[in-house]
C-alpha cells in the first residue's frame, strides 16, 4: 500500500514539472491499486518583483496566429488582427514596470500575437515585458541584463515626447504602429515609428523627441531596410 502511494505521488511529481497536475487517489478497498482523478491545470507562481527572472502570467496569446506567412505579409496582417494599439502597450508596459519605454514591436514569432515591449524601469535596470496583443495583459518579463546602451539612456532621460506619444501621432495619419523605437545612431536621436494602412502599404515614420514633429523617414532608410532583408537570404 504504501509503495503503491510512493509511485502514484512520485508520477504526480513529475507531471507538475511538466505544468500539468494530475489528482491521484488510494484505493482503500485493500486492493491497493491507484486510480487518477481528471488533469488540472497547474497555475503559475506569482510575480515576484525582485527577483530578474522571467515571470509567465499566462503564457499564451488571447490571439492565435501562424508561425508563417507564405505571401511575406506578416506586418499588415498582424496589424489588421491586434486589438491593443502600440499606445495602449506602452501603458501596459509602464504599468508593469515603472519607467520609460524605449522601444516596442508587434510580433507573431512564437504562436500568438504579442507586443513586445523594452523598458528602462526606474530602478535603472532594462527590462524586456511581452503583452497579450488583444487584451494588454502581460504574459511575461525579465530583466535584460546583455545591452546597455548610455546613449540610449541620455536620449531617453531627455525626450519630451514619449514612445506611446510618438505612436500615436505617427497612428492618427498614417495607420496602425507595428513597431516603436528610439533611434540614436542618427546624428539626432529620433523615434522611428513603422506603421500599416488600410491599403496594405507600409510606412516608416520619425517624430522628434523633443518637439514631436512628424516627417517621413529619408528615402535610404527603405533603401537599408531592402538590403538587411536581402542580407538574411
Amino acid at each position: 500500500m504504501k509503495r503503491q502511494l510512493i509511485i502514484a505521488t512520485a508520477a504526480a511529481a513529475a507531471l507538475v514539472a511538466a505544468g500539468t497536475v494530475t489528482a491521484v487517489a488510494v484505493s482503500n478497498d485493500g486492493s491497493g491499486t491507484a486510480r487518477s482523478g481528471a488533469p488540472v491545470t497547474a497555475q503559475p507562481a506569482a510575480h515576484d518583483a525582485g527577483s530578474g527572472t522571467a515571470q509567465v502570467q499566462d503564457g499564451r496569446s488571447s490571439i492565435r496566429m501562424q508561425d508563417d506567412d507564405a505571401n511575406g505579409q506578416e506586418d499588415i496582417r498582424e496589424a489588421r488582427t491586434a486589438k491593443v494599439t502600440a499606445s495602449d502597450a506602452a501603458a501596459a508596459a509602464v504599468k508593469a514596470v515603472p519607467g520609460t519605454v524605449a522601444g516596442l514591436d508587434l510580433d507573431a514569432d512564437r504562436p500568438g500575437l504579442v507586443w513586445d515591449a523594452d523598458v528602462l524601469g526606474k530602478d535603472g535596470k532594462w527590462h524586456e515585458v511581452t503583452l497579450d496583443a488583444g487584451n494588454a495583459r502581460v504574459l511575461n518579463q525579465h530583466i535584460d541584463n546583455e545591452d546597455d546602451d548610455a546613449r540610449e539612456r541620455a536620449a531617453l532621460h531627455n525626450a519630451r515626447t514619449d514612445a506611446g506619444a510618438a505612436a500615436r501621432t505617427a497612428a492618427a495619419s498614417h495607420g496602425t504602429v507595428t513597431s516603436v523605437e528610439l533611434d540614436d545612431d542618427r546624428a539626432k536621436a529620433v523615434w522611428e515609428v513603422e506603421t500599416v494602412t488600410n491599403d496594405g502599404k507600409e510606412h516608416k515614420l520619425l517624430v522628434d523627441p523633443q518637439s514631436g514633429k512628424l516627417s517621413a523617414a529619408p528615402a535610404h532608410d527603405a533603401d537599408d531596410d531592402n538590403d538587411d532583408d536581402g542580407a538574411d537570404d
